[in-house]
C-alpha cells in the first residue's frame, strides 16, 4: 500500500484507506467521491494524500506534447468569430479590445453635449457632467452571437479593470506551478480549521500555501469596515476602485467674479489609500511567498504593517501558490473564478462539505430583486433620463429606454399595475393573501410583452457602459431617498440586482424558473412581506461541467455524501463510469462508543408523531417535555436537541414554560437557545461550553435547530454533546414554490415509477412526483438529520447517544411515507448500531444509564450489546 509519510501521527487503517483511495482517483483523474464520517481526521487525509501525490508528480519526468503551449491561442484552422468570441469572454487575461471609434461629426456633438450640461442651470448642477454616459457605438452582431461593441473606455476605469493591468505586471512573467491543488469549503472558519491542520505536517515547511478571504474578511480600510454589511463592504470598495484617477473637472465661475471663464481644476479622488503604492503589493507577494503558509489573519497582520490591501495583494501570489485555499463561491462562481485568474488546467479541485454540493452550487446563480429595489431602479432612471435626454446619444438613449422599460415592467407584474405606473388593475377574482407562482424564463418575457429585446445585448451594454455606474452616481448626489425607499442597501445595489436578474434571464428556457411573489397593499407595507421575482437556476450540469472538463481531478469529500447517484444525476450524468471513483468508510470509534436509538414512545406511552398535522399540538409537545425531563436525569454534561425550525421551536419552549416542564428541566440542565442571528452564536456556545466544564452536576441543554449554525460545521465533542436528541424528522416546507420546482426538475431527470401513497396532508404537492422527485424531497430531509447528528462524535475515544425521537423511524410506521424507510439514509456507522424501541421510555432509561455508567468507567463487555435486532442491517 502507498506510504504516506507527511501524516504526524500513525494513522488508523480507515485513514490509510481514504489516502490511498485519494491518491489512486488522482492519479488516474476525473471525478472521485470520498466520504468520511465526521471526526475521523479526513482534513488530514486529503492533506496527506493530495499534497504527496503533488510532489511525487512534479518528480515525474514531463512527456512531450505535439498540443500547442497553453495560453498560445487557438490553431490557424479555427474561424475568426470564434477567436473572438474567446478574446472577447476571457476576462481573466486583461486582454483590451479597441472600441470602435465615433464619427468626428458624433464626437463633437457629444462634447458640445457634456459642455451644455456643464454650464447649464445652477451652481450645483456645474458637475453633472460627470455622470453623462459616453457615447455607444454598436458594431454588427457577429456569426457567433456576440455584440462587438464598446464605449469609448473598454473597461470601467480602477481596480477592478485598467488598474488591475498594473497591478498584475510581472505576473505574465511568472510560471504558475504545476499541478497544484485547490481546496475549497463552504465557511472561513472550516478553511482557517484546515489550515491548522496543515501546519502539522512537513508540507507547511515544503509547499506554498494561501488562504483566500472575502472584502469583510481581508479589508483593512477602516472607513469601510465600519460598514459592516459585506454587500455595502463590497460597493463601497469599487466605489474606491473606480475614482482612483485624479479627475481633471471643467468648472465655470459664475458671473460677478473677477477673471470670469472656464477654468481647469484638480479634483482630489477618493482612493482608498490601501491601493495608492503600488510597489507595496509587490513587496506583500515577496513576503507572502517568504513564509510556510498564510492564513487570513496573517494576510491581514501583513496588510496593516506594509499597508497595503490584502485582499487585491492575495490575488498576485496565486500563480506562485501550491495549495490555493478559498471559499465556495470563489472557485464554483465562474465571474469569481475569472476575477481571481484561477486556472484549473491539469490541476486538481478539492471540495469538502460536499454533501449538499448541487443545491448550493445552483443557488449561486439564484438572483431576486424585491419591489422596492425595482421602484428604486425605475425612480433614478427617470429622473437620469429626464436629465440626459437632449444629450443622449441614440445608441445610449435606446438601451436606457429598453432599461427603463424593463424596470417598469417587472415592477407592474409585482403591485397588478400597468407597466408600474401605480395604476391598480387587479380584479376581484384575485387572492388578496400573498400568492407565489412559477413561470419558465420565455413564459415571463412573454407575459410582459418583452420577449422581443435582446437581453444578451442589453447586458453587454451594462456591462461595457458603466450606466450603473453614471445613473446611480447622479441619484446619490441629486436625491435624498429615505431608507425606507431601499431597504435593500444602496443604490447601487438596487441596480446591480437588477442587472444580475438580467442576466439570469438570459440563460435556457429549461435551465430555471422565475418565481413572482406578489404582495397586496396592505401586506407590501412590511418588509418581510415585500412581493419579489426571484430566478431559481436549477440546473448545475451546466455549471460544474466547466470545473470538471478543465481540472485534471475533481474530489468531492464530506462525512456524508449519500445518496451518490443523486449527485451524479445532477452534475455530472455524462461522465465516464470509469472516470467516477467512490470510496466510503466507517467510522473510527468502537462500537460501544455510540449508542444511537429510534424512539417511538414516550414516558406515559403516547406515541411520538412530529408530522406537521400531529406537532403542535398541546399534548405532543407536553409529551415531548416529559420525555427530555427523564434524558435529562441520566445524561451527564451536554444535550443537544435539534428542532425542525425556529418557529417550532419557539412553540415548544412556550408550551413547556407554561407548563411548568422548562422550570423542572432547568433543575437539571441550564438551558440555551440558538439565536436566529448568526452573530449571536458563538456567545451562546461560548456560555454553554463554559456551563459544560465548570465542574458542577448540572450541564447544559441547548435547543438548537436543523439547518442553523449550530448544525452545520459546529463540532460538539467530549462532553459538549454526550447525547444528541432529533425530534421528529425535518422534511422542508413542500408548499414552498422554488423548493417544488427543483423537485420537478430532478423528477424529470429519471423515468416515472409508481408513486406510494402519503399518510400526511403536507406531502399534497409531492403526490404527483414520481420516485426521483420524492427520494430528492427524504434525501434533503434526511441529510439535514445526518449533518446534526454527526456533530457529535469527533474522536476515537468520544462517546455519545443519539435518539431519533419519532415513530416515523421505526419500520412499520416508515413503510406508509415512502418506499425507503428514512433509517436506510442514515450513515453506516449509524446504521449498523442503530437499535428500535418500540416499547415503553423504561427501556431507552436503562440503555441509557449503562451507556453512560460504561464510557464513565471504560470497562468492558458493555451491558447494552445485547439490543433489540436492527431490521435495516438483515
Amino acid at each position: 500500500m502507498k506510504k504516506f509519510p507527511a501524516f504526524p501521527y500513525e494513522p488508523y487503517p480507515i485513514q490509510k484507506d481514504f489516502m490511498a483511495a485519494l491518491y489512486e482517483s488522482l492519479e488516474k483523474g476525473g471525478v472521485a467521491m470520498l466520504e468520511s464520517p465526521t471526526g475521523t481526521g479526513k482534513t488530514l487525509s486529503i492533506i496527506c494524500s493530495a499534497l504527496q501525490w503533488v510532489l511525487d508528480r512534479r518528480q515525474t519526468p514531463k512527456i512531450e506534447s505535439n498540443l500547442p503551449a497553453s495560453g498560445s491561442g487557438c490553431c490557424d484552422d479555427e474561424p475568426d468569430w470564434m477567436r473572438d468570441f474567446v478574446v472577447e469572454t476571457a476576462e481573466a487575461t486583461d486582454v483590451q479590445i479597441k472600441p470602435r471609434k465615433l464619427g468626428a461629426a458624433r464626437k463633437k456633438d457629444h462634447d458640445v453635449c457634456k459642455r451644455e450640461v456643464a454650464s447649464s442651470g445652477n451652481a450645483a448642477e456645474i458637475d453633472d457632467s460627470e455622470f453623462l454616459v459616453d457615447e455607444y457605438e454598436s458594431g454588427e452582431d457577429t456569426p457567433g452571437g456576440r455584440r462587438c461593441s464598446k464605449s469609448k473606455r473598454d473597461r470601467v476605469s480602477g481596480w477592478e479593470s485598467s488598474d488591475e493591468d498594473e497591478a498584475s505586471e510581472g505576473l505574465e512573467e511568472e510560471v504558475g506551478v504545476t499541478p497544484k491543488i485547490y481546496f475549497c469549503s463552504r465557511t472561513h472558519s472550516q478553511l482557517s480549521q484546515f489550515v491548522k491542520e496543515f501546519k502539522k505536517t512537513k508540507f507547511s515547511s515544503e509547499l506554498n500555501a494561501i488562504c483566500l478571504g472575502s472584502r469583510m474578511n481581508l479589508c483593512i480600510n477602516e472607513g469601510v469596515l465600519k460598514l459592516r454589511n459585506s454587500n455595502r463592504i463590497n460597493e463601497r470598495c469599487l466605489e474606491l476602485q473606480r475614482n482612483t484617477k485624479q479627475k481633471i473637472v471643467k468648472e465655470f465661475k459664475p458671473k460677478g467674479e473677477s477673471g470670469q471663464g472656464r477654468v481647469q481644476r484638480s479634483r482630489n479622488s477618493n482612493c482608498c489609500p490601501m491601493l495608492k503604492k503600488r510597489s507595496l503589493q509587490t513587496e506583500f507577494r515577496d513576503e507572502v511567498l517568504d513564509q510556510a503558509v498564510t492564513d487570513i489573519e496573517d494576510l491581514v497582520g501583513l496588510g496593516k504593517t506594509l499597508g497595503t490591501c490584502p485582499y487585491y495583494a492575495a490575488r498576485r501570489v496565486i500563480p506562485a501558490i501550491d495549495l490555493v485555499i478559498l471559499p465556495y463561491q470563489s472557485l464554483l462562481l465562474k465571474s469569481a473564478r475569472e476575477s481571481l485568474a484561477l486556472n484549473l488546467k491539469n490541476n486538481v479541485v478539492i471540495i469538502d462539505e460536499a454533501h449538499n454540493l448541487a443545491d448550493a452550487l445552483t443557488n449561486m446563480y439564484n438572483s431576486r430583486i424585491t419591489v422596492s429595489q425595482l421602484d428604486n431602479v425605475r425612480a433614478h432612471l427617470d429622473a437620469y433620463f429626464e436629465r440626459f435626454r437632449a444629450c443622449l446619444g441614440p445608441g445610449n438613449r435606446r438601451y436606457i429606454q429598453t432599461i427603463m422599460i424593463l424596470a417598469k415592467a417587472f415592477l407592474g407584474t409585482l403591485l397588478g399595475c400597468e407597466n408600474g405606473t401605480g395604476v391598480h388593475v387587479m380584479n376581484a377574482s384575485e387572492p388578496k393573501i400573498p400568492a407565489d407562482y412559477s413561470m419558465t424564463i420565455n413564459e415571463f418575457l412573454f407575459s410582459l410583452d418583452v420577449d422581443n429585446i435582446n437581453l444578451v445585448k442589453l447586458c453587454q451594454y451594462i456591462k461595457e457602459s458603466n450606466v450603473i455606474h453614471k445613473v446611480s452616481g447622479y441619484g446619490a448626489k441629486n436625491f435624498n431617498l429615505s431608507e425606507c425607499n431601499n431597504p435593500e442597501g444602496t443604490i447601487i445595489s438596487s441596480f446591480q440586482t437588477f442587472s444580475d436578474l438580467l442576466r439570469s434571464l438570459t440563460n435556457g428556457n429549461d435551465d430555471g424558473r422565475v418565481i413572482i411573489a406578489r404582495r397586496d397593499a396592505k401586506s407590501s407595507c412590511e418588509k418581510s412581506e415585500e412581493g419579489y421575482i426571484k430566478f431559481v437556476m436549477l440546473s448545475g450540469e451546466k455549471i460544474f461541467s466547466d470545473i470538471v472538463e478543465e481540472a485534471h481531478a475533481v474530489v468531492l469529500a464530506g462525512g456524508t455524501l449519500q445518496p451518490i447517484e443523486e449527485t451524479r444525476i445532477r452534475l455530472f450524468p455524462r461522465l465516464p463510469a470509469d472516470k467516477l471513483h467512490i470510496f466510503s468508510c466507517n467510522h473510527i470509534v468502537p462500537p460501544e462508543s455510540i449508542l444511537p436509538l429510534a424512539i417511538s414512545q414516550g414516558p406515559s406511552g403516547k406515541t411520538f408523531d412530529f408530522s406537521y398535522a400531529s406537532r403542535s399540538s398541546p399534548e405532543m409537545m407536553e409529551e415531548l417535555g416529559r420525555f427530555l425531563c427523564n434524558v435529562v436525569a441520566v445524561v451527564p454534561e451536554g444535550i443537544v436537541v435539534f428542532f425542525a425550525s425556529f418557529e417550532y421551536e419557539s412553540l415548544v419552549y412556550e408550551a413547556w414554560k407554561s407548563s411548568g416542564i422548562l422550570s423542572r428541566i432547568e433543575k437539571k440542565k441550564l438551558i440555551f437557545r440558538e439565536p436566529r442571528g448568526s452573530n449571536e452564536v458563538s456567545l451562546v456556545l461560548k456560555d454553554y461550553a463554559e456551563a459544560i466544564s465548570s465542574g458542577g452536576t448540572r450541564g447544559a441543554l441547548l435547543l438548537a435547530v436543523v439547518g442553523g449554525k449550530v448544525s452545520e460545521g459546529i463540532n460538539f465533542g467530549d462532553g459538549m454533546g454526550r447525547c444528541v436528541v432529533m425530534v421528529g424528522l425535518p422534511f422542508p416546507n413542500p408548499s414552498d414554490v422554488e423548493l417544488m420546482e427543483r423537485v420537478k426538475h430532478i423528477d424529470r431527470l429519471g423515468e416515472s415509477t409508481v408513486n406510494p401513497t402519503m399518510d400526511d396532508v403536507a406531502f399534497e404537492g409531492l403526490r404527483s412526483c414520481t420516485q426521483r422527485g420524492r427520494e430528492y424531497y427524504e434525501n434533503l430531509c434526511m441529510k439535514a438529520v445526518n449533518q446534526s447528528v454527526g456533530r457529535a462524535i469527533r474522536h476515537i475515544t468520544d462517546y455519545a447517544a443519539i435518539l431519533l425521537v419519532d415513530s416515523r423511524y421505526t419500520p412499520a410506521a416508515s413503510r406508509r411515507l415512502a418506499s425507503s424507510r428514512p433509517v436506510d439514509k442514515l450513515p453506516q456507522w449509524i446504521k449498523a448500531r442503530l437499535a428500535f424501541i418500540s416499547g415503553s421510555y423504561g427501556e431507552v432509561h436503562r440503555l441509557l444509564h449503562q451507556f453512560f455508567q460504561f464510557n464513565s468507567q471504560r470497562g468492558s463487555n458493555p451491558p447494552w450489546r445485547q439490543l433489540p435486532s436492527n431490521p435495516s442491517c438483515e
